[in-house]
């Protein structure tokens, strides 16, 4: 009878283990599991190019699974409490709604959270300064920025490698032997792959209306005309299109937009490109970024200064304050308030409600 009860609690232990992710402290051997990655490749829009990655980062349906259960694991956090999806919410265009963003500590950055939509497109650099090469050099800032997840890789490694379902997952996805090949390096190449999924649908009203498949409205359509000057004789000019083109509506570049105000270049709070790049010409340069989904993406600028889009317009119109090394294409844009609100409601036709409801970027978890 004390056998059977025994084997009755062994049994149901097993059952209940199975259920939630545990710890496992033996190590183990992990080549019994069979390495049969399956390569695919990035979705995307047929209007948009063929996306670039590196190499050695080629995306399987291993990896990209792998490292969407990362993307949304607080395990990558100090207390296990946030994680990459903290900053970037699916049904914000992968934004957070924050001027800027607050870590594990409670502590505000000094910097917005940039939307990830279309994010593997990004050949410049990343982030807001462009500090990272790529989306792999990239994942790995965020585990040890001190306002951020306030981590380190050696304590994140730990816990994935006692995980009791990780060390399969990076098998199945990078061929490992042994759990304790697991890395910072594959966890951000799984991060890396999964990101580089989240691209723009093609079903936004504008793309729609691009493939002939809608109509822009009268107003949608003066504002489409005066973004990108297509009628100089008889609409203003409003100097959009030279940094946000088709068809990420993005150039990937960096400048100057006026939005500090600083007469000289130590003034500045933020120096954005020239902390990494030590030129005085790049001080107050930031990323553009793409105008897709841009009416889920506000707070607007590198530092959230701006709570609408209204605010982003009137900047914009007014010609941004005279700082050292301001854009040349930054000057006063004359427009009527009507114009105004055109090219609002142009950039309206911008938003991609498919990518927020899209099943293959929501979190597993859930």
């Amino acid at each position: 009878m004390k056998n059977i009860k025994f084997i009755f609690l062994f049994l149901i232990t097993v059952i209940l283990s199975c259920g939630k992710d545990q710890p496992v402290i033996d190590a183990g051997d992990l080549e019994y599991i069979p390495y049969e990655p399956h390569a695919t490749e990035y979705k995307r829009p047929p209007f948009y190019p063929k996306m670039e990655y590196p190499a050695d980062n080629p995306p399987t349906l291993e990896g990209i699974a792998l490292g969407r259960r990362l993307f949304y694991d607080p395990i990558l956090s100090r207390d296990s409490t946030m994680g990459c999806f903290s900053c970037h919410k699916q049904e914000l265009a992968f934004t957070d709604g924050s001027a800027t963003s607050i870590g594990v500590d409670g502590i505000n950055g000094r910097r917005s959270s940039m939307t990830l939509v279309d994010v593997g497109f990004n050949y410049k650099g990343m982030f807001w300064d462009g500090r990272a090469a790529s989306l792999e050099e990239q994942a790995l800032g965020p585990v040890t920025d001190p306002v951020e997840l306030h981590t380190t890789w050696p304590e994140v490694e730990q816990k994935l490698r006692r995980h009791n379902a990780y060390p399969q997952l990076f098998r199945k996805a990078f061929g490992i032997k042994d759990r304790k090949e697991i890395t910072k390096e594959l966890a951000a190449k799984a991060i890396a792959q999964f990101e580089r999924t989240i691209v723009s649908t093609g079903e936004s009203k504008y793309d729609r209306f691009k493939q002939n498949k809608d109509f822009l409205d009268f107003d949608e359509s003066q504002g489409l005309d005066m973004f990108f000057d297509k009628q100089p004789f008889i609409l203003p000019d409003a100097q959009c299109g030279h940094c946000h083109n088709e068809p990420m509506f993005t150039t990937n570049d960096y400048f100057n937009n006026g939005i500090s105000l600083a007469s000289y270049a130590f003034q500045f709070f933020d120096k954005g490109r020239a902390e990494v790049t030590l030129d005085t010409n790049d001080v107050g340069k930031f990323r553009t970024p793409t105008l897709r989904n841009i009416m889920l993406t506000g707070p607007y600028m590198h530092d959230g200064e701006f709570k609408s889009i209204e605010e982003v317009m009137d900047h914009y119109m007014s010609g941004g304050h005279p700082t050292p090394k301001r854009d040349p294409l930054i000057a006063e844009i004359q427009l009527t308030h009507e114009q105004r609100e055109q090219i609002i409601a142009f950039l309206k036709t911008l938003t991609d409600d498919a990518v927020l409801r899209d099943t293959t970027l929501s979190n597993p978890y859930k």
